[in-house]
């Protein structure tokens, strides 16, 4: 279950669906990203065909990271079996 949010707009559109805050276009794929984050118990678990899985790296070591779109990507932490620190970020 995801207990936490870093970016204010991707909590808003999982928590009311306003897409005031995110990349209108990516809306959908995003729900599914986050319904299937909301539902898993590992990060290994959104290992999905296409979505480009990976650990982070740095400071974000011990998070990872799904392709939203282009340098988007959902970024996520797990403690224990629920997703936390849940952010959308531009990479470049």
């Amino acid at each position: 279950m995801i207990k936490s949010f870093r970016h204010k707009g991707v909590e808003r559109y999982f928590r009311t669906g306003s897409k005031a805050g995110i990349q209108p276009k990516q809306a959908v794929k995003l729900t599914l990203q986050l319904t299937l984050l909301n539902i898993v118990k590992k990060a290994e678990e959104m290992n999905i065909p296409g979505w480009q899985w990976h650990p982070l790296r740095g400071e974000l070591e011990g998070h990872w990271a799904v392709s939203v779109n282009g340098n988007w990507r959902l970024t996520f932490t797990f403690d224990g079996e629920d997703a936390i620190l849940v952010d959308y970020q531009d990479y470049h």
